[in-house]
């Protein structure tokens, strides 16, 4: 039976139950043992790390004890207060800082809450960091976190102004101003309501705001999926508008609705990026996860890039991104990552590249989709004993090898199965005590006979 309050910690930080495994205790220790790396790695005697945090209720406290860890270890902090998490990440380099932290708990629902670490080149640190980073949390034991001496903290409130600068500085924001685009955005309640809002309006959008204050208080369940989106895919139909958006809590990842009120999914999100950055820079490289549709490999194919693929997590994907110099880099939860802007998923600049490529096509968004060759993806998830993680997938994975074993496999994330056309990866996920399965094939049937097979395989309840 899952644990019901586990702390997960991975390369996409900690993540807990607020009051429960994620306290102001953990946090601050969390914080402290971050901090900790940072000074040993800065050349400055007292070097400032960047404070965010989403719209959660539990944000501020949480917030107040991270400062608190950062500053114990030595590090001053710039508190940037209710900001997206890739305006952290912005902010980071935009300060020179030594690195940062954001007090989020991303797609996943009240009452979870827990901390991003961002290292100093403004991206999530790379899982041998991350590796650390927890073993020097462990070591902490729960002994409490001490007061600041010399470290403090002070506020920066123009984070969101440096972040849509560099949104805006990555095309010609001309053609979609010109279009004046009705947009319906749906930020749930989450950290890139101002931000998000300001990007449309300043781009010459008419913005229809959903769920738009940072109260925290989630309208519907955050993850942007297409049953947690109806209220946004029915006002899209009936507002006559050009395209309808949804961030997460903390705007990292966006998902699409069409004019006609259609949802995309999150897997268009970085295949239409993809595809206007591909086309309008003649070729590159996208790096992504094994988790994400073929749909990328086709428009690379078509505008002779090349695609690179990595375990999911989006420390991986930035470090693949700056071993082969990408263009663009993403994973198909909706996160779109242009190194331009920072090496964080960010939905600001995947709303900004999607809107250049309809004003640059003249087309409607459903017309755009249209010419990208499509495929049906199933996505199951199953809960895992205890706090899950790889060892409560180690057998299943060993029995899909066996099985599998003249197909073509890659093992550097749970193991994926490549056939002709389809493919299944079967994962342990980074941030919940669950196994997540994903398959993709020409066919919703085929895709399903595939997940299928894994759960039988592995002796699992029906997802």
């Amino acid at each position: 039976m899952s644990d019901p309050a586990p702390l997960m910690l991975s390369v996409s930080g900690a993540r807990g139950i607020v009051d429960a495994s994620m306290t102001e205790d953990v946090a601050a220790r969390f914080a402290a043992a971050w901090g900790s790396m940072l000074v040993e790695k800065s050349r400055d005697e007292t070097p400032h790390a960047c404070l965010g945090r989403d719209s959660r209720p539990s944000g501020q406290k949480l917030a107040k004890a991270a400062a608190m860890g950062l500053n114990s270890a030595g590090c001053d902090v710039i508190d940037l207060g209710l900001v997206t998490t890739p305006t952290v990440g912005v902010m980071t380099t935009a300060t020179a800082a030594a690195g940062g932290m954001v007090i989020t708990a991303s797609h996943n629902p009240n009452p979870w809450n827990g901390l991003k670490c961002i290292d100093a080149s403004g991206a999530a640190p790379p899982r041998e960091v991350a590796d650390e980073l927890i073993a020097r949390f462990r070591a902490l034991g729960d002994e409490p976190v001490q007061p600041a001496g010399k470290a403090s903290v002070s506020s920066e409130t123009r984070a969101d102004d440096t972040h849509i600068a560099r949104v805006l500085g990555q095309f010609d924001p001309g053609p979609i101003q010109g279009r004046s685009y009705r947009v319906v955005l749906d930020s749930v309640n989450g950290a890139g309501c101002v931000s998000g809002r300001r990007l449309l309006e300043m781009l010459g959008c008419d913005v229809e705001h959903l769920n738009g204050e940072p109260t925290g208080d989630f309208a519907h369940v955050p993850e942007p999926t297409e049953a947690n989106l109806l209220e946004l895919a029915s006002v899209t139909a009936g507002a006559d508008a050009a395209i309808g958006f949804a961030q997460d809590p903390d705007a990292d990842r966006l998902a699409i609705i069409d004019e006609q009120g259609r949802y995309l999914g999150e897997e268009y999100t970085l295949a239409i990026v993809a595809d206007f950055m591909l086309r309008t820079n003649g070729g590159g490289v996208v790096v992504t996860n094994l988790s994400t549709s073929r749909m990328v490999d086709d428009l690379a194919a078509r505008h002779g890039g090349t695609v690179v693929r990595t375990p999911v997590g989006e420390a991986n994907v930035v470090s693949a991104m700056r071993t082969h110099e990408a263009l663009l880099g993403g994973e198909g939860n909706g996160g779109v990552i242009l190194p331009g802007v920072c090496h964080i998923r960010d939905s600001l600049g995947a709303m900004a590249i999607v809107l250049a490529s309809i004003a640059e096509s003249g087309s409607t968004i459903s017309d755009l989709v249209k010419d990208i060759p499509s495929y049906a993806m199933v996505k199951a998830k199953v809960d895992l004993p205890g706090s899950g993680g790889a060892d409560a997938v180690a057998p299943v994975l060993e029995k899909v090898l066996e099985v599998h074993a003249d197909a073509s496999v890659d093992t550097s994330d749970g193991v994926r199965v490549d056939f002709e056309q389809s493919w299944v990866h079967v994962r342990p996920s980074n941030t919940e005590p669950i196994a997540r399965i994903i398959a993709e094939a020409p066919e919703a049937s085929e895709a399903e006979a595939l997940v299928a097979s894994i759960v039988e395989l592995a002796g699992w309840a029906t997802p």
